[in-house]
């Protein structure tokens, strides 16, 4: 079995560098050693002692992530993402937990992982009460939550990461008006969270930016928030959106599985997208390039969301007096096939 010796003499470098390496302290260290000492890890098939370490420190090589429900493909995207980030340039594992937004479970989830030696977590939720978090960091847990944001007149206790939700419905909107779209429909489960509330906020706003016609239409969800039962909701959703009487040319879903399901059920009603209806989706999921047709969607930059997660917890677990900060990212168009001008007369 390889010794941390072994790397360091294959990399022609210092104990104390493959240390380094192991550990994330790589910000002041060359590219050229950090990829020798990289490809020498891999050549040995090097693994730390993570017992060891986490009896000297009482800290595990791992950060924890609290995911609504990997049912639904977007949250095994984000956790892609971090697991790649916080292993390759940090040496630690990633390990989930599914919660359906429920603040009990988180709870126990969090107090399960620092049992284990986790201090850092990742929480997506966004739900408006974070009391849960607060024992937990009082007790030393470094937390980010995504897809939310800081609470008015309430000193942070954990960073926030997001995507500009609301920028993305404006963009979604814009796209279609200017494909000549003038009634436009917004579908989204009943139960409301903080960034599905910014996102109908922001398509709000855009439609009246342009003089045009929003209907919102809900769903009524089978159990929690809906996360693992989106693309059954939007199909279910595809008969109102028809029969509406504002007759809308196009349709918004708060998130790509809703748009699949949408997708599916106007098929099954006897309609074309886009040629009947066109829909736009709000993810930018990879299984949206293989429907028919593919999705046009609104796309997160989840690489850059990952890493700046990932380095908070990082950071502020090597300083711990870091104060808590926000960080929103611009999300982009991904235009597939699922949108086209109104057909005439429709």
């Amino acid at each position: 079995m390889s010794t941390i010796n072994d790397v360091a003499r294959l990399a022609k470098v210092s104990i104390s560098t493959v240390s380094n390496v192991l550990n994330g302290r790589t910000g002041q260290m060359s590219e050229a050693t950090l990829a020798r000492v990289e490809r020498a890890v891999e050549k040995l098939g090097y693994r730390p002692n993570r017992a060891a370490r986490q009896l000297k420190t009482g800290q595990a090589s791992m950060i924890g992530l609290l995911v609504p429900s990997l049912g639904n493909p977007s949250y095994g995207m984000i956790a892609r993402e971090i697991e790649e980030d916080s292993w390759r340039r940090h040496g630690y594992r990633v390990v989930v937990g599914n919660t359906y937004r429920d603040p009990a479970r988180e709870r126990a989830f969090l107090d399960d992982m620092a049992a284990q030696g986790v201090r850092g977590v990742i929480v997506i939720s966004s739900l408006a009460d974070e009391s849960h978090l607060e024992a937990p960091v009082k007790r030393g847990l470094v937390a980010v939550s995504y897809d939310s944001h800081s609470r008015r007149n309430v000193k942070p206790i954990v960073d926030y990461v997001s995507a500009d939700n609301a920028a993305g419905a404006r963009m979604a909107v814009e796209h279609l008006v200017a494909a000549g779209h003038r009634t436009i429909a917004f579908l989204t489960p009943k139960i409301w969270t903080f960034s599905r509330a910014e996102k109908r906020e922001g398509f709000l706003a855009a439609i009246r930016a342009a003089d045009a016609q929003g209907v919102v239409i809900e769903g009524n969800v089978a159990a929690g928030y809906a996360d693992a039962e989106m693309a059954e909701l939007g199909q279910s959703l595809a008969r109102p959106l028809i029969r509406h009487k504002s007759r809308p040319t196009a349709a918004i879903a708060i998130n790509d599985m809703m748009a699949i399901g949408l997708i599916s059920g106007l098929t099954a009603e006897g309609l074309e997208v886009p040629r009947d209806m066109s829909v736009f989706g709000m993810d930018g999921i990879s299984l949206g390039a293989f429907t028919a047709p593919p999705l046009t969607t609104v796309k997160l930059p989840l690489p850059e969301l990952a890493r700046t997660m990932v380095d908070r917890i990082m950071l502020r677990l090597k300083k711990p007096d870091t104060s808590p900060a926000e960080f929103r990212f611009a999300p982009s168009i991904l235009v597939r096939g699922s949108v086209a001008k109104p057909a005439a007369g429709r």
